[in-house]
């Protein structure tokens, strides 16, 4: 157990505040060759809130040996996967949950991932996860990028972490903190290191990831990531609603600039359906944090998402109403750029650069929203945000042609 005081000294008095008491342990370090391949911990017996995490590693078919940590803090629970970059799997309070349903069931270990596979879309081989990460040296769609070949999506997400630990943070209601280091690092190549938090009040409707992209070369480096936030039923239905607080729209090809007035609708499973991307810069409210949601036809179940424009000033709006079990999902995606080739953001200024020992940190806030009223609030939040600002809506597509694949 470790602790941290602060001293307040007022004429000769001494006040002691206790914060962040926490019992820390370390599930995987590749500095102390240490590997945890089941671990659990849970609230002590008499807890006015009862609460768990569980560590196992997974065995049979493409899922050998990957590690799956689940938390339930009395109210909801999700799954962090470290061997695919500490993606999450899923999260599920009540009967909404956070996900989709994939035709890739298995959670695969990314030896079994070929990125360049099928023109650099490899990645789609392991993708059904609720809460993957693009990037982080590049995301978005594959293609040169002058002599460099980029794969769909970046690598970060088929990268084991290093370095896992889980932290019971003590307090009233008290936190539950999972931590990942996650280093993709090539000779001549980038050298970036994602340091991942993700986090829960117990008893909370929240799941915060609280991440940094550090720069550990000695030249600038560009770097971008997509929160790839996925969701089918029961929140995506037909006639469930996307609301956001929009300065400008813009359909990302020439699919998306035919569906742009119904961008913010969804339909019923359609096998076949091709899919909509639509490109968004957000408002901000004062100190510069946006909030977006999706919620369902009745209105009574849903997500939104909080974040800072800041580091994430760009969004994706992924529509793909296929046929259930195979393709019908959305995406809800912050990001520090629009999904096209790195080429293209980086020709429209989108690509950030870190410099030497530089480091960029993002926070996504995500709730879950159960009843009216929580979707209600929700939409009053947005609507403050918007303050009646116009959005306009810029016919201009992001994608120089009209062929799409997944973002």
């Amino acid at each position: 157990m470790t602790g941290r005081s602060f001293i307040i000294g007022t004429m000769g008095a001494l006040l002691w505040s206790l914060s962040a008491f926490a019992d820390e342990t370390i599930l995987t370090s590749a500095k102390k060759n240490i590997h945890l391949d089941e671990w659990s911990a849970t609230s002590p017996a008499g807890s006015a809130q009862t609460w768990s995490v569980k560590k196992v590693t997974l065995h049979g078919g493409k899922q050998e040996g990957v590690d799956l940590i689940t938390v339930d803090n009395g109210k909801l629970s999700f799954s962090i996967v470290p061997t695919r970059g500490m993606s999450a799997l899923r999260a599920q309070m009540g009967d909404i949950r956070l996900g989709w349903d994939s035709p890739v069931k298995e959670i695969v270990n990314p030896v079994y991932i070929n990125l360049l596979a099928r023109d650099g879309v490899g990645w789609l081989d392991g993708f059904n996860e609720w809460m993957p990460r693009a990037g982080i040296a590049w995301a978005g769609h594959p293609g040169k990028d002058g002599a460099n070949t980029l794969t769909l999506h970046g690598q970060i997400g088929n990268i084991p972490a290093s370095e896992v630990s889980v932290s019971i943070e003590k307090g009233n209601p008290g936190r539950i903190v999972v931590k990942g280091l996650v280093n993709e690092i090539s000779m001549f190549g980038s050298n970036l290191t994602l340091n991942s938090e993700v986090s829960t009040e117990i008893g909370s409707n929240h799941i915060v990831f609280n991440d940094s992209i550090v720069n550990n070369g000695t030249k600038p480096q560009e770097y971008q990531i997509i929160y790839h936030s996925d969701y089918g039923e029961p929140i995506l239905e037909g006639g469930a609603k996307f609301v956001a607080p929009i300065k400008e729209l813009r359909p990302f090809d020439g699919v998306a600039a035919k569906a742009i007035s119904t961008f913010d609708s969804y339909l019923d499973a359609k096998p076949g359906f091709t899919e909509e991307v639509f490109g968004i810069v957000p408002y901000g409210d004062a100190n510069n944090r946006t909030s977006v949601l999706l919620h369902n036809a009745a209105g009574d179940k849903g997500v939104s998402l909080t974040y800072a424009i800041d580091g994430l000033p760009y969004f994706a709006l992924w529509k793909n109403t296929g046929a259930k079990g195979e393709a019908y999902v959305t995406g809800l995606e912050p990001a520090t750029s629009f999904p096209a080739n790195r080429s293209i953001e980086r020709k429209a200024g989108r690509v950030p650069t870190l410099e030497p020992g530089a480091s960029q940190s993002f926070t996504v806030d995500f709730a879950i929203l159960s009843g009216k009223d929580a979707v209600n609030a929700a939409v009053d939040k947005v609507k403050a945000i918007q303050a009646g600002r116009p959005t306009n809506v810029n016919t201009e597509t992001i994608k120089p042609c009209c062929l799409s694949v997944v973002n």
